[in-house]
């Protein structure tokens, strides 16, 4: 498809167009000649005027003055222009290492990051991390303006079941896994819609469903696997060899499964995919209802485990059954030790994992693997370095 090629425009020459023979708005970076719309805006054109050559980010978003309708930012579109070399965009030029990919807009890759930072402290006054636009562990509570939300970033609406909006939205894999690593909350800590029907229930695990459904499997199978063994002193050390497994299979599959996503093919299925896997975890991870593996999706993935250990330790069933035993355990600690760094208060050991897994989310999803303990990341060199300190931005320009 031809895309149509925009000047950008100093912020001057946007705000001498400030008369009714002809009236520019900007949104962020967006240029809006808005000059045929005067007669036709329902509060009457001196309302616009008002904010001629300005910014209308505020007055749009202000609910006390008049809340608009999705049709008005679409009517807007319709008016675009060009984009506006304002002192946000120039501060983003100035203090990024790829320029050359934030002008001319409109930004791209890398240069686009840098320029949503800059565009974010704009708004917000405080500086963020790049990659989640978010600036420490608290943000990730902090709830989300749904309709601010879609009309800014234009990815989903919360308030409408999230399956369809990925699989219908025609985003690209770039757009869809920039939107999805930046954390929203929705209503706090409530399920955002996936289903939209009667599908929906199967989509909520409570954490103790875990421990419920898989506890009494483990200790038969244990108990099993101890009558047909020497000893349970060989019985415990395949038990124990399993849960050690168990910590490297865990680091594989967060590391090389759920966050595979620059392997991804670019279409929807794959996206679609990635969402119902991990993806929603990261896009609402304060949710109670969607942070341990559903049962069904268990079955799924430890299904092939059981024919490896059987495969590996062909030699004794009943090896092959307590090792496999160790590693649910291991994978039942995993995910309710998931759900309480998450959403418990916790012992001091715990509270520095928390700080460590919730970095992951608000600070650097590319790193951070591990959940329940750091060693494989330091291993495999992906270790989270402490979180910098983000300070408040004292002079950013309007």
């Amino acid at each position: 498809m031809a895309t149509k090629t925009v000047p950008t425009l100093p912020q001057s020459d946007v705000a001498s167009h400030d008369t009714s023979d002809s009236c520019y708005v900007t949104l962020g970076a967006r240029v809006y000649d808005i000059t045929p719309f005067l007669e036709d805006h329902p509060g009457g054109g001196e309302l616009i005027l008002e904010y001629a050559g300005k910014d209308v980010k505020t007055i749009m978003e202000d609910d006390v003055s008049h809340a608009h309708s999705d049709a008005a930012y679409d009517i807007l579109e319709e008016h675009f222009v060009g984009y506006v070399a304002s002192s946000p965009v120039i501060d983003a030029v100035t203090a990024s290492d790829h320029p050359e990919e934030i002008v001319p807009l409109p930004a791209t890759g890398a240069g686009a990051k840098d320029l949503e930072r800059e565009m974010y402290k704009m708004d917000g006054g405080r500086e963020v991390f790049a990659a989640t636009g978010m600036s420490s562990e608290a943000d990730l509570s902090r709830e989300t303006d749904t309709t601010a939300d879609y009309q800014r970033h234009q990815f989903l609406d919360l308030s409408r079941p999230l399956l369809a909006q990925v699989w219908f939205g025609g985003f690209s894999k770039e757009f869809y896994l920039e939107q999805v690593h930046r954390p929203r909350h929705y209503k706090g800590g409530q399920s955002a819609p996936l289903f939209g029907n009667f599908l929906e229930p199967l989509s909520k695990t409570p954490w103790w469903v875990v421990p419920a459904v898989w506890m009494p499997g483990v200790v038969y199978g244990s108990i099993l696997a101890g009558f047909g063994l020497e000893s349970v002193g060989v019985t415990m050390a395949y038990w124990f060899l399993g849960l050690g497994i168990w910590t490297l299979v865990e680091y594989g599959l967060h590391r090389c499964l759920f966050h595979v996503d620059h392997y991804l093919p670019d279409n929807r299925v794959f996206l679609t995919l990635h969402f119902l896997l991990h993806g929603i975890h990261h896009y609402l991870p304060m949710d109670r209802l969607r942070l341990v593996m559903p049962p069904t999706l268990f079955i799924v993935l430890a299904t092939p485990f059981w024919y490896l250990a059987h495969s590996v330790f062909f030699y004794d069933w009943n090896a092959a059954v307590a090792v496999y035993c160790g590693g649910i355990f291991g994978y039942i600690c995993y995910d309710l030790t998931h759900y309480f760094l998450h959403h418990k208060n916790l012992p001091l050991h715990y509270r520095e994992l928390k700080k460590y897994h919730l970095q992951h989310h608000f600070a650097d999803y590319e790193n951070g693997f591990g959940v329940t303990s750091r060693f494989w990341d330091r291993v495999f060199k992906t270790e989270l370095p402490p979180p910098k300190v983000l300070k408040a931005s004292s002079s950013i320009a309007q």
